[in-house]
């Protein structure tokens, strides 16, 4: 029998967030997690394939081949609304 990890899956929308507790075998990858996590079932306008991830706060570029430790919380990130530097520039010409 294959070791099993605990990891946490989250995602939020403004209005609703949703951390979920799964176990998964050791050697299990960031992808694999969330799809294990049912967390679709939650948010079913999530798209997966067009969807950004991190663990902790830190982006990966490789989430279907990044293998999982015990503890980790991978986070699913919503597409930006606005480019941050534009949001800058828009708060400082409206402070002028």
């Amino acid at each position: 029998m294959a070791d099993k990890i605990r990891v946490e899956v989250a995602y939020a929308l403004p209005e609703k967030q949703k951390i979920l507790a799964v176990d998964v075998e050791a050697g299990t990858t960031m992808l694999e997690a969330v799809k294990q996590s049912g967390i679709e079932r939650e948010f079913p306008e999530l798209d997966l394939a067009e969807a950004k991830f991190g663990i902790f706060g830190k982006a990966t570029r490789t989430p279907e081949t990044d293998v999982l430790r015990e503890g980790d919380r991978v986070e699913i990130y919503r597409p930006l609304i606005i480019d941050p530097k534009q949001a800058r520039a828009n708060r400082a010409a409206k402070g002028k």
